[in-house]
């Protein structure tokens, strides 16, 4: 099934790796929301469970071993094209991690890499409810 203008959603997981009070982001390369800082992961793929899709995805996309990975919510990610068509639709289960091993890298789908303190959000060009779910987590962290 084709992720432009996709018959049905395409189910996918985001991954908070956390380490040290500080969360992994990723610059993306590709649509949907190319050139953005975003949590990464990407599309479950068929036969694989969410925790397997989680550890593939940061793995592949960043070089970085988590541990198990906990569910946090489930959010839509719907974008529509100038006619109001369904250009992109994901539900994505949002997760978190720790960082187990690991230096990050930015793998083919990912402009740039690193480690970001809540503090830091507030200068990257970053979608505000992925701003809002990191900065929610990371006080949940501190209690």
């Amino acid at each position: 099934m084709s992720r432009r203008y996709p018959s049905q959603p395409l189910i996918g997981v985001a991954v908070m790796v956390w380490h040290n009070q500080r969360v992994l982001l990723v610059q993306r390369a590709k649509e949907p929301l190319a050139g953005q800082w975003s949590v990464p992961g990407g599309a479950i793929e068929l036969g694989e469970t969410v925790e397997a899709a989680a550890r593939r995805e940061i793995r592949e996309e960043c070089n970085v071993e988590i541990s198990q990975p906990r569910l946090i919510t489930a959010v839509d990610v719907i974008n529509r094209d100038q006619a109001n068509q369904v250009q992109y639709h994901y539900v994505l289960l949002e997760m978190q991690a720790e960082w187990l091993s690991g230096e990050p890298q930015a793998g083919d789908d990912a402009l740039a890499i690193g480690w970001f303190g809540v503090e830091d959000l507030a200068g990257l060009d970053i979608h505000s409810e992925t701003r809002l779910l990191v900065e929610t987590v990371a006080a949940q962290r501190l209690d």
